[in-house]
């Protein structure tokens, strides 16, 4: 129940729905529980069963008013009695059939209504929660997505909340709207018989004890159900996204027995799920049926025998209205069947707005304004979720306006480093400070705000070029077409069908790595950031667009504090600084003649590799 009713918090505000949602809902079951009371007069009427002298001893009575006190009953009863004296049994007929039709009308006027604000209660539920997991998802820490599938996310922000709404939404119709019916039914019953009352409703503790069971299974299968369509998820994506591998090891078979595999485990889960789900309403009707039979039985024998109160009216009339009790029932026992899904689905979407942020901004935070002075990286040390250390005790400082650069074997430290930067994590132990200010003391926002980062990957968006090198910015054409010649990417821009307005297709994939790289770049002209960090930029192109790139890398440079990770030496030779990491540590640094002059230097082994 507790994660039924934080799924409904996220349409907030509640009691604006609450109020008009259970006042429809109660006007819909109080007129659709008068058109079956109705029958009772209707009946007599057309079994000449109305007595002249009780319509008369009605009369005699002063006519009822509208007030809380007087009885609809008392009020029906005494303008029956006016038609019935003034135009006789037609009359009668006529005045029951047109009461009849309006309490129709008012019954499916009232569940429009609520409908409606159901409706209008889901939509805004579904709308609000999806954000609040898309926006929980994009501030967590860069950790989480490197720990977590993309299809395992896409799923709990689509297909979850989906789920959600599916079934909790209408869990909710059924515990209100079918609730209120099923009370006005059994109210009903009792104001015609308290005897045939008590006897029918000794079903509900058997039924309720079979049901809890089912739910209890149930809920285990949606559990394993949403954790397979996630996994499903995963697969198709990281199947698509990476399809020229699969094309080139002949691996179709082998992603289509790993799709084959959780697809069988979806549709068993699925399957088990609706079996359970679609035995409660049989068997709730099965038991209203048994009970309608008992009280044919039963009563009919009473009133056959003259030893009942009730008139055979009465009677075809409480058989008629107990037919209607199971049909709210079954609604109620079929939306807490179908919730269990949706309950399951809820968890897994609150267990992830739940995650904890990981690298949030402290209470009290300041906001930088610019960069003036330095960046200290201060005994740093930095293990991936207390695992084995990644980084020990680095430092190094890159005053403004200078360039360090980061070289060393792969796996050792350089991209760990760089990400500590821009705060994308924290250090296990030490401090990295901005100004003399702990980046932990700073605004993650306003720390990124002075930082341009280009990737070795260069990520781009299925977008135009235009959106692309603006991203997250108000750019006018003209800077954008600035940035763009700064970064040697306007010639081929303007080659292309639409020039800035061309799409470049999932991930930039009709654009040539170089041509991506220096969208990328351009990017980062545009922002104008006072601090670069380039990854490996140049390392995947080919030596014609590395040629390119590296220009537009001088020009970005130009006047900016960098740090640089650098795989082609190269690339950093003019570098103020150059640091070599090897296993977490900083074991040379100094310039690049400095590094050459040591006989027995990782770096100047770097280089002699290199230039084989």
């Amino acid at each position: 129940m507790k994660t039924y009713f934080r799924i409904l918090s996220y349409a907030r505000p509640l009691g604006r729905f609450l109020a008009p949602f259970l006042a429809t809902s109660l006007l819909a079951s109080v007129f659709g529980v008068l058109n079956f009371t109705l029958l009772i007069p209707l009946l007599n009427v057309l079994f000449n069963q109305v007595s002249p002298d009780e319509v008369t001893k009605i009369l005699s009575k002063p006519a009822p008013s509208l007030s809380l006190d007087t009885s609809l009953t008392d009020v029906f009863q005494y303008y029956f009695a006016q038609f019935f004296q003034a135009y006789g049994q037609v009359g009668a007929l006529q005045f029951v059939c047109a009461f009849i039709v309006s309490s129709v009308l008012l019954n499916n006027v009232f569940k429009y209504l609520s409908v409606r604000q159901l409706e209008g209660f889901k939509a805004r539920m579904v709308s609000r929660l999806r954000e609040a997991v898309f926006d929980r998802a994009v501030r967590l820490h860069l950790g989480y997505f490197s720990n977590e599938r993309k299809g395992n996310l896409i799923a709990r922000i689509m297909t979850d909340v989906q789920e959600v709404e599916g079934s909790i939404a209408n869990t909710l119709s059924a515990a209100s709207k079918e609730f209120f019916l099923l009370i006005a039914y059994i109210g009903g019953l009792f104001y015609i018989s308290t005897k045939l009352t008590f006897f029918a409703l000794l079903v509900i503790p058997v039924s309720g004890v079979f049901i809890s069971t089912l739910v209890r299974r149930m809920k285990r299968d949606a559990q394993d159900g949403q954790q397979r369509l996630a996994s499903i998820l995963s697969i198709l994506d990281e199947t698509f996204g990476g399809m020229r591998v699969v094309k080139g090891f002949n691996a179709e078979g082998f992603v289509l027995d790993k799709f084959r595999a959780e697809n069988n485990g979806y549709r068993d889960s699925v399957r088990s799920l609706a079996f359970r789900r679609e035995l409660a309403s049989p068997f709730s009707e099965t038991m209203g049926v048994l009970v309608v039979a008992g009280i044919l039985l039963y009563g009919g024998s009473l009133v056959l025998s003259g030893q009942s109160e009730l008139t055979a009216a009465q009677f075809i009339s409480y058989i008629a209205m107990f037919s209607q009790v199971t049909r709210p029932a079954k609604e109620i026992s079929n939306a807490f069947s179908s919730s269990q899904r949706g309950i399951a689905a809820g968890d897994r979407v609150l267990q992830l707005i739940d995650t904890p942020q990981g690298v949030a901004d402290r209470p009290g935070a300041g906001a930088i304004q610019a960069f003036d002075r330095a960046i200290e990286v201060r005994n740093v040390s930095f293990a991936y979720e207390k695992g084995v250390p990644v980084l020990s005790e680095v430092n190094f400082t890159l005053q403004k306006g200078k360039t360090i650069a980061l070289v060393g074997s792969s796996g050792g430290g350089k991209s760990t480093i760089a990400d500590l930067i821009p705060r994308f994590y924290d250090p296990t132990e030490g401090q990295i400070l901005i100004d003399g200010h702990d980046l932990r003391d700073i605004t993650v926002a306003s720390l990124r705000d002075q930082m341009g980062i280009v990737t070795q990957e260069s990520i781009l968006f299925n977008d135009t070029i235009f959106n692309n090198i603006a991203f997250g910015s108000q750019a006018t054409p003209e800077q954008v077409e600035q940035a763009a010649r700064i970064a040697n990417a306007h010639e081929f821009i303007r080659q292309q069908p639409n020039g800035y307005q061309t799409l470049i297709g999932d991930r930039g994939s009709r654009l040539s790595g170089g041509q991506r790289q220096r969208i990328s770049i351009a990017r980062a002209v545009l922002k104008n950031p006072p601090i670069l960090i380039l990854d490996e930029a140049t390392s995947a192109l080919d030596t014609e667009s590395e040629k390119l790139v590296q220009e537009a890398l001088t020009r970005l440079m130009a006047n900016r504090t960098t740090l640089v990770i650098a795989h082609r030496l190269s690339t950093i030779q003019h570098a103020d600084e150059i640091l070599v990491v090897h296993q977490g540590r900083i074991v040379e640094r100094g310039s690049h003649q400095d590094l050459l002059a040591l006989d027995a230097g990782f770096y100047r082994r770097l280089s002699t590799l290199q230039q084989v």
